[in-house]
């Protein structure tokens, strides 16, 4: 280990049933460097985090901080001690002020201490701005995300621990966060980096760790690596890249015209005269930042939430709007919402008993009222043996898996029921490169069968490599769709922010 180090890590070793997640991993993080943390899914990232900040304890090894050993207790000892920590999916009450759920997360000092004037400083000094006042469910996500960065800020961090961190920002916001964490690290905290996003990675960070199978297979400088061959690095394989889109090429099987709901939620979106269609063998694409109305067109869609008049959505000739979802799986509907844990799967429930939950019409679970366990068994083995997804047996809890393999299995068993038509929100939220590329290889094999395929993603690499068109939405209002060839990832990026207009601007207008 270096003598500069801030953090050591020494055969930091967590096990649980059945599963050994890290296996005598060390390594160590200087002080100003941003490091990052590169992993599969499964291979241990998460749980060795939350061993640094206090949230599970070692079984085996030792770390030190700063030069002293280090042991937290729960993460309030983490943050005493220097270290923050922004999580993938955010802690924010959506009622509550910008200043109010900071107050939740610092000491009771700090709240009390003119905190509203502190949040202005920091927020502004770092150009995060931020207005103590707002409500936080008036918010965009990239700005709910600028909360959690300064209330670690606030803390004046030694280490900041960052995971996933641009998954829904904008290529914009994307910038603004990269030069922050730069001066940051220029100031002397160290940054903890993961991200599955390996273009980042190749050009934020300094140094880079990398696990398989809970254990330190490889430390590298990523700037000299290409994402190809740190994704090899992650896999131990060669990784196979996803071929081409495919084209448009038979009749209409989903049809949208003016579609217009509103939002039954606090703080939703509504969504105004959405109109567009997907031919037999196209991948429609459909970017936007988080909060922009996604969640409610993916209930409208599927069946969730019904429209006003049934011919507001066609399948295959058949007016649906205002049938629910097991009326639109009969028509070989299959979906994947975003949220993994809870709406695409029942934490409690066995993987095979999710796999009954939306394939017994598909796969004919189901029998007279009567589940046939053996058919549903081999059917979850099938989606774990095809999509790799790591887990025990099909008998453990669908909360037993890691977000990354929950999410492979609750694509793998809509992929495996061969839809007509496949709606996917986030497709690939949290997976490894190798996952992603074998969704985006299974995704383009279904459109060239002849499904119809809507893909919703705020991931912009993701749909210019699979979609035939890619629409914008933007506070409930969709762009109309351009193939993709005539648009650019910094043209869907302004669109995002709210232009949509009739046609994306030519280059030169852009750049204006």
């Amino acid at each position: 280990m270096a003598d500069t180090a801030l953090l050591e890590l020494d055969g930091l070793t967590k096990r649980f049933p059945g599963v050994l997640a890290n296996d005598a991993v060390s390594f160590s993080i200087g002080s100003g460097e941003i490091h990052a943390l590169l992993g599969e899914n499964g291979a241990g990232k998460s749980t060795l985090v939350k061993m640094i900040y206090g949230v599970m304890h070692p079984d085996e090894g030792s770390m030190r901080f700063g030069g002293a050993p280090f042991a937290p207790a729960r993460p309030f000892d983490a943050r005493a001690a220097g270290i923050g920590m922004v999580f993938q999916h955010f802690s924010l009450f959506s009622a509550l002020t910008v200043a109010e759920n900071i107050s939740l997360g610092v000491s009771p000092e700090m709240a009390k201490d003119n905190l509203r004037s502190r949040i202005i400083e920091v927020s502004t000094a770092y150009g995060l701005r931020l207005d103590p006042d707002r409500l936080v469910g008036t918010l965009s996500v990239g700005e709910r995300q600028r909360i959690e960065i300064v209330r670690c800020l606030l803390q004046d961090p030694k280490l900041l621990i960052m995971d996933e961190p641009t998954s829904v920002l904008t290529p914009g916001e994307v910038e603004t966060l990269f030069k922050t964490l730069r001066r940051l690290a220029a100031e002397g905290c160290s940054i903890l980096y993961i991200s599955h996003k390996l273009e980042e990675i190749r050009s934020l960070c300094d140094r880079a760790t990398v696990l398989r199978g809970g254990k330190v297979v490889a430390e590298c400088l990523p700037a000299e690596k290409t994402a190809k061959s740190l994704a090899e690095m992650m896999i131990g394989t060669t990784l196979t890249v996803a071929s081409r889109q495919t084209t448009a090429t038979g009749d209409l099987r989903y049809v949208v015209s003016d579609l217009s709901i509103k939002s039954d939620v606090p703080f939703g979106t509504d969504l105004a005269g959405i109109s567009f269609d997907v031919a037999a063998g196209e991948i429609f694409g459909i970017a936007g930042v988080a909060g922009n109305g996604q969640s409610e067109l993916m209930a409208a869609l599927v069946g969730e939430q019904l429209a006003v008049k049934a011919g507001a959505i066609v399948i295959d000739g058949k007016e649906v709007g205002r049938s629910g979802p097991l009326a639109r799986r009969r028509l070989g509907l299959c979906s994947v919402p975003e949220e993994r844990l809870g709406h695409a799967a029942v934490p409690e429930m066995s993987l095979w008993e999710n796999a009954v939950l939306s394939a017994q019409t598909g796969q004919g679970l189901i029998n007279w009222g009567f589940i046939n366990i053996n058919k549903a068994v081999d059917f979850a083995n099938r989606v774990v043996k095809d999509f790799g997804v790591r887990t025990a047996g099909v008998g453990h809890a669908a909360r037993s898996l890691s977000g990354g393999n929950l999410q492979k299995f609750t694509v793998g068993r809509e992929i495996l029921q061969s839809p007509n038509v496949m709606i996917a929100n986030q497709p690939t939220w949290g997976v490894d490169a190798n996952a992603a590329a074998t969704i985006h290889q299974v995704l383009l094999d279904l459109a060239r069968d002849g499904a119809a395929i809507i893909i919703i993603s705020q991931d912009l690499d993701e749909l210019m490599a699979i979609s035939t068109r890619i629409a914008v939405i933007a506070e409930g209002n969709l762009s109309v769709a351009d193939p993709v060839g005539q648009v650019t990832v910094e043209m869907l990026g302004i669109r995002m922010g709210g232009q949509t207009g009739d046609r994306v601007a030519d280059t030169n207008e852009v750049a204006v």
